[in-house]
């Protein structure tokens, strides 16, 4: 069993979120983004100043891509859409799917500018979700049947895509074309944790290729190697880590969001520091998250 290591790390913010998601960095802007999905809102944080704005959504948002200076595009349950840096306006950009009932949840940039983007039931219907790869506004439907979309991240060649059902709790791998994010074989478990505690969530993937991913439930942040071994578990202080992603100037630290949901008082009360979101307190070798491409 992977020793935990104490956090050492502090809270970034002290607002809570229902369910903390999506979180990326956008270095021109030295600004940390991330979701609260259920409470409809996207967080806005300048790591060098402290300075800290929530924008009211009209959807259930949950990624965020830089597109470019003045535009970034949000996945959410009713589309993908393009919104103003500077203003907050929302354009409707793309349909991800014709499923009322569904919602965007974990999603990611490749290299080649091409997103991953996974959908699920509100409720977490059972084998309700897909994962979509989106280039430019083609959507294209990769995988089916999926109940809880996470951990869609890729190597540093881009050659490899990894992604979880955190309903299964296998750790999948699959060979993509690194000029085009699309799949050139079959998926294939690299780790099955089925029957260990905590689920699956939310992934990063480092320049050395290293798989950071938040384990929901567990109250911890685990490297994997890419052949699957788990080398480092990361002790988070709030039961319920959803997402990492790599801050600061130089990639090197690690930002993770957490959730409240579905905690009642007690679990609350037993957990105050559930859904902030926290700087893990370590050095990282982190990479930049790619623009999207139009």
């Amino acid at each position: 069993m992977t020793e935990f290591i104490r956090f050492a790390g502090h809270i970034l913010c002290q607002q809570t979120s229902e369910l903390g998601e999506g979180p990326t960095f956008d270095p021109a802007m030295g600004t940390a983004w991330w979701f609260n999905i259920k409470g409809k809102e996207l967080h806005e944080l300048h790591l060098e100043s402290g300075r800290k704005t929530v924008h009211v959504l009209p959807f259930l948002g949950s990624v965020l891509a830089v597109i470019d200076p003045a535009r970034q595009l949000i996945a959410s349950d009713e589309g993908l859409f393009l919104r103003d840096t500077a203003s907050g306006k929302l354009s409707q950009f793309a349909t991800i799917e014709d499923k009322p009932g569904n919602r965007s949840n974990d999603g990611r940039v490749h290299a080649s500018g091409a997103l991953w983007i996974g959908t699920m039931g509100r409720k977490a219907d059972k084998h309700a979700g897909a994962i979509y790869h989106v280039a430019g506004s083609r959507v294209t439907k990769l995988y089916g049947n999926i109940t809880i979309p996470n951990s869609i991240c890729f190597s540093p060649d881009g050659a490899t895509a990894y992604f979880t059902d955190t309903d299964v709790n296998h750790l999948m791998r699959v060979d993509i074309d690194p000029a085009t994010a699309l799949p050139t074989g079959d998926p294939v478990v690299l780790c099955d944790e089925s029957t260990a505690p905590g689920g699956l969530d939310g992934s990063v993937c480092d320049a050395d290729g290293l798989i950071w991913n938040a384990r929901w439930g567990a109250g911890a942040v685990d490297v994997y190697k890419p052949d699957g071994q788990r080398v480092a578990r990361y002790a988070v202080p709030a039961t319920q880590p959803s997402c990492p992603a790599f801050i600061g100037a130089k990639a090197d630290r690690l930002l993770v969001t957490t959730a409240w949901q579905d905690m009642d008082d007690a679990a609350r009360a037993a957990d105050p520091d559930a859904g902030k979101t926290f700087d893990l307190g370590i050095t990282v070798k982190g990479r930049f998250e790619p623009a999207f491409i139009l």
